[in-house]
């Protein structure tokens, strides 16, 4: 009898000891999928992943590192210098977030030549390109040009209508609404027919810093609300 007793009692032991393991399994397993829910919000993509390339300008999503190279059906960039900005600028209820900055070498297609000309006569060229979030955050429709004018250290000024990707960043933006892109301006361009490679590039000057002017914010009756704003950005 004494036996029977003792080995029920060893069985509800092991039963006890079974369900604590379990018991703590679980918890382990909770704890586990508590620490591991905050990779989800890392792992969400920005606007740069969402982008949609560019129909006459190469991709140059994958340039990140000077020096490196990629090449499509619109031609080939050599990305020379590359700045992460990751800033945010307040133009009245205007949000502007320039995320990056590049200086790209670009030799464009025989088939895209055309479209560049209206700019420069080079056949390859240096382009200064900014990635850009702007966002309404207010409840009125406002009208705005992220880049209205640009100038380079080395003396050269751009205006809106000189932009070579023309995504349309420009103009008006609902209330709430948001746009991104890439607003891009040839640099060191020769201005004549001739293509003397040689002569180019000993004109051309190194690119150290540009300042953006954004244009002033207006409301749906065309009347200015925010003054516009100037931004420096270095490499």
């Amino acid at each position: 009898m004494r036996r029977i007793l003792s080995i029920a009692v060893f069985i509800l032991m092991l039963a006890g000891c079974s369900s604590n393991a379990n018991t703590e399994k679980q918890n382990a397993g909770e704890e586990q999928k508590v620490k591991a829910a905050p990779q989800s919000t890392s792992s969400q993509k920005d606007s740069r992943d969402e982008y949609q390339p560019n129909s006459q300008v190469t991709d140059d999503r994958s340039l990140t590192k000077a020096g490196q190279t990629f090449s499509d059906d619109k031609g080939k960039a050599v990305l020379k210098d590359i700045k992460q900005v990751n800033q945010t600028y307040k133009i009245g209820d205007v949000e502007l977030t320039v995320t990056e900055m590049k200086l790209i070498h670009l030799r464009p297609d025989y088939s895209m030549i055309d479209y560049f000309h209206v700019l420069t006569h080079d056949e390859e060229f240096d382009f200064v390109k900014v990635f850009v979030d702007i966002k309404n955050t207010s409840s009125k429709k406002v009208n705005v040009a992220p880049i209205a004018l640009m100038k380079t250290n080395t003396g050269e000024t751009f205006d809106w209508n000189k932009d070579i990707y023309l995504e349309e960043l420009n103009g008006e933006l609902e209330a709430g609404a948001e746009k991104s892109g890439n607003l891009g301006f040839i640099v060191n361009a020769s201005s004549g027919h001739a293509h003397d490679e040689a002569s180019h590039q000993k004109k051309a000057k190194e690119i150290k810093w540009i300042e953006i002017t954004t244009s002033d914010v207006f409301d749906h009756n065309h009347q200015k609300i925010s003054d516009a704003q100037k931004i420096k950005i270095e490499f």
